[in-house]
C-alpha cells in the first residue's frame, strides 16, 4: 500500500470537509475547496447560474450592445439573493420568472472587480432577467472601425479572459462557476455573427443568428466577433473563418487543422466539443490566440505562410482538454490552464513534426522562464514565481506570466521523467476524464496526483518535489533540461560566422523561425552597428512577414542603433496589437533616454488600435495618460 506524504493527509482532510458528492452520478463535486475566488463578487455557496439565454442586439454605430440576459438559477435551502459581477454596464430592468419586477441593488464600485449586483430571490425563483446595455469603452469589446480591419467593413470582436466577461454580460464570473447557454444576436445585415458555441458557416440575409453551447463553460470562455467573413473548411470537423482578404493566406497556414485535431484526440482522448473552428481576428487582436470553445480566435501575426508559427494553434486546441474542460477553480491556479497546455502543446508538436522540434520548443521556453524569473525577483516579486499564486488585490493578468506556462510545464515534463511517459499519459487521460466540465484547484490536483500517478503505480515521490515546484520561489534545481541538437547547430554558425567575420558562411535555408529566433537571443552583446547592417543586407530582416522575426529584430536593432529598421518597426507598432510583441519592444524604446520620446509619438499614433487588454498594460509602462 502506498504511504500518504504529510502534505497528501492535510490535503485529504481538507477535501473531506468541502466536498459533497453527487449521488446520481457518483462524481466529486467540488463547490468552494479552499475559500472564495477573489476575483468575482458572485455567491456561488447560496445561489448560482446554470444556464442563459442571451438576445442581443449589436449597435455600431452607437458601438454599444442592448441585451436581455436570462439565467437559470441552482439555488439552496433558504437562498435569499443572487450575486453577479458587473464592470459599466447600465442596468435597466431586473425580473424573475415571468415578468415579476425586482427591486435590485448595485453594490459600489471597486475600480478592479466592477460592481456587484444583488438581485433578491426566493423559494420560487426559478430564472432571473437583466435589461442592460453595454457601455462605448466596455473593456472586454473592441469596436475597430473599417481602417483598422483587413477590409472596409467594421470589425467587433471580445475578449472576456480573464475577468472582462462582466463588462459585457452581467454573469458570475468565475473560472469555478460553468454554465450552458442559448444566444440570438441582431447584427447589421450582410455580418457574420460568430460566438463560442455552434456556429453558423455562411451569412445570413436577415443579420439574426442563434447559437447554442450545450457543454456548460466558464464565463471567461463567452465570445463574441461580428464582422465582414468568410468560412474555409479545412476538415469533417475543422476549419476556419477570416476576412476576405485575408482567407487566402490563411489558407497556407490552417490547412492542417484537421490532422492537428486528430494528433490531440490520439493522445489524450475524444475530442469533446465537436467543432474545432479557428478565427483570424485584425491585427488589434491582444494575444495570439484565444481558447474559445469551438471558436478560437487567433492573431494575424502567425499567418508566416509556411506553418512555422502554428505551434499556438496546438496551444490553443490543447485547451479543449486543459483549460477548457478541466478549468482552473481560480486565477490563483492559472498554471493548471496553461502549464498543462504548453506539455500538451509540445507533445502535439513532437507527434507531428519529431522531437527535435519539440526540443526546440522548450529550449525557447526555458529561456523565457529563466528571464522572466529574474526580471520578478529583480523587480521585488518573487512570490509571483511561485506556480500556486495569491492575486488578491490585483489583475489576474498579471499572473499571466512564463510562470503558469513554462515552470507549469517543466513541473509536468518532470513528472513524466520520474514515472515514465506511459505511466504518464495513463494519468493525463484519466485526469482530463474524471474531471471533465470541471474546475479544480492547486490543493485538490496535488492530491489527485499523489493518488494516482506515484500511488497507483507504487512509486515513491522524492520528498518534497510538490513544496518545491509548487510552492517555493524560483526555479527547482531538478528542473529538466532541454536537448536541441538543432539549436547547437545555430550557435556554431554564430561562432563560425563571427570569428571568420564572413556572413555567407551563415547557411540558413532549412531554419526554422525558431532557430532564427534562437540565433536573435544568442548573438553576443558586442554586436556592432556594421555587423547587424550586414545582416539586413543578406537576410532583409527589416522586410520581413514574419511577426515573431520583426520582433526579435527590432528589439536588436534599438540595440544597435539601426535606424534604417525605425521606419518598418513603427509601421509594425501601429499595426499590431499583439500585447507579447508590444511589450518588449515600447520597453526597450522606453528605458533609452535617446529613444523615450520616440516611443511616446508612435503610442500616441497607435493607441486607438489597440486591445484594452494591451493599452492598459502600455499606459502604465509609458506613464501616458490621455488627459
Amino acid at each position: 500500500m502506498y504511504k500518504l506524504t504529510v502534505l497528501s493527509c492535510l490535503l485529504m482532510a481538507l477535501f473531506s470537509c468541502n466536498e459533497k458528492k453527487d449521488m446520481e452520478n457518483n462524481r466529486v463535486s467540488v463547490i468552494d475547496y479552499k475559500g472564495k475566488d477573489m476575483h468575482t463578487f458572485s455567491n456561488s455557496e447560496e445561489a448560482k447560474i446554470k444556464h442563459l439565454n442571451w438576445e442581443a442586439f449589436v449597435d455600431f454605430e452607437n458601438k454599444i450592445i442592448n441585451a436581455i440576459a436570462q439565467f437559470d438559477i441552482e439555488k439552496y435551502p433558504n437562498a435569499e439573493k443572487i450575486i453577479l459581477d458587473t464592470k459599466g454596464l447600465d442596468i435597466e430592468k431586473v425580473w424573475s420568472n415571468d415578468q415579476v419586477s425586482i427591486d435590485y441593488e448595485l453594490k459600489s464600485k471597486d475600480d478592479l472587480l466592477g460592481t456587484a449586483l444583488l438581485i433578491p430571490i426566493n423559494k420560487s425563483t426559478h430564472t432571473i432577467s437583466i435589461a442592460y446595455k453595454t457601455k462605448p469603452n466596455a473593456e472586454a469589446l473592441q469596436w475597430l472601425n473599417p481602417n483598422q480591419t483587413s477590409g472596409n467593413q467594421p470589425f467587433l470582436f471580445s475578449q472576456s479572459q480573464a475577468i472582462l466577461c462582466r463588462s459585457w454580460i452581467p454573469i458570475q464570473d468565475s473560472p469555478g462557476i460553468r454554465f450552458t447557454f442559448n444566444a440570438k444576436v441582431e447584427v447589421p445585415k450582410g455580418f457574420l455573427a460568430l460566438m463560442s458555441a455552434s456556429n453558423p458557416q455562411e451569412v445570413d440575409t436577415t443579420g439574426v443568428y442563434e447559437f447554442q453551447m450545450e457543454q456548460p463553460i466558464p464565463a471567461y470562455l463567452m465570445s463574441l466577433a461580428v464582422g465582414d467573413l468568410q468560412y474555409q473548411k479545412t476538415g469533417k470537423n475543422t476549419g476556419f473563418y477570416a476576412e476576405p482578404a485575408t482567407i487566402d493566406k490563411a489558407n497556407q497556414d490552417l490547412e492542417d487543422l484537421q490532422s492537428f485535431l486528430e494528433t490531440a484526440e490520439n493522445l489524450y482522448g475524444k475530442y469533446r466539443w465537436e467543432q474545432f473552428d479557428v478565427l483570424v481576428l485584425p491585427p488589434s487582436f491582444p494575444f495570439g490566440g484565444m481558447e474559445n470553445p469551438r471558436l478560437t480566435f487567433a492573431t494575424p501575426t502567425i499567418l508566416a505562410g509556411d506553418k512555422s508559427l502554428v505551434s499556438l494553434i496546438a496551444h490553443e486546441l490543447a485547451h479543449s482538454w486543459s483549460g477548457n474542460l478541466v478549468t482552473n477553480a481560480t486565477w490563483n491556479d492559472f498554471w493548471l490552464n496553461e502549464g498543462f497546455t504548453v506539455y500538451f502543446e509540445y507533445r502535439i508538436m513532437e507527434a507531428m513534426y519529431g522531437r527535435d522540434y519539440s526540443e526546440m520548443l522548450a529550449s525557447i521556453s526555458y529561456k523565457e522562464l529563466k528571464e522572466e524569473v529574474k526580471e520578478l525577483i529583480d523587480e521585488g516579486n518573487e512570490k509571483d514565481t511561485q506556480l500556486k499564486l495569491n492575486l488578491e488585490g490585483r489583475n489576474p493578468d498579471v499572473g499571466m506570466t512564463a510562470i503558469a506556462y513554462d515552470k507549469g510545464y517543466f513541473f509536468l515534463r518532470r513528472l513524466e521523467e520520474l514515472v515514465g511517459r506511459e505511466k504518464f499519459d495513463i494519468f493525463l487521460n484519466q485526469y482530463f476524464g474524471e474531471f471533465a466540465f470541471q474546475s479544480i484547484n492547486t490543493e485538490k490536483f496535488l492530491y489527485y496526483l499523489e493518488q494516482n500517478l506515484f500511488g497507483k503505480n507504487d512509486i515513491k515521490m522524492p520528498e518534497d518535489l510538490l513544496q518545491n515546484w509548487v510552492y517555493e520561489s524560483g526555479i527547482p534545481q531538478d528542473i529538466p533540461a532541454p536537448n536541441s541538437q538543432r539549436f547547437l547547430a545555430v550557435n556554431n554558425a554564430i561562432q563560425n560566422w563571427l570569428s571568420t567575420e564572413n556572413i555567407d558562411t551563415l547557411q540558413t535555408s532549412n531554419w526554422s523561425t525558431h532557430e532564427f529566433l534562437h540565433f536573435f537571443h544568442q548573438l553576443p552583446d558586442s554586436i556592432t552597428y556594421l555587423q547587424v547592417q550586414e545582416l539586413d543586407q543578406k537576410f532583409n530582416f527589416t522586410n520581413s512577414g514574419n511577426a515573431e522575426i520583426l520582433s526579435e529584430w527590432f528589439l536588436l536593432a534599438i540595440k544597435a542603433d539601426y535606424r534604417p529598421a525605425f521606419g518598418k518597426m513603427e509601421e509594425f507598432l501601429i499595426n499590431t496589437g499583439r500585447k507579447k510583441f508590444l511589450m518588449p519592444i515600447y520597453t526597450k524604446l522606453y528605458k533609452s533616454d535617446n529613444y523615450r520620446a520616440l516611443a511616446l509619438r508612435i503610442y500616441r499614433k497607435a493607441r486607438e488600435n489597440y486591445h484594452f487588454v494591451s493599452y492598459n498594460s502600455l499606459d502604465k509602462l509609458l506613464n501616458y495618460s490621455i488627459n
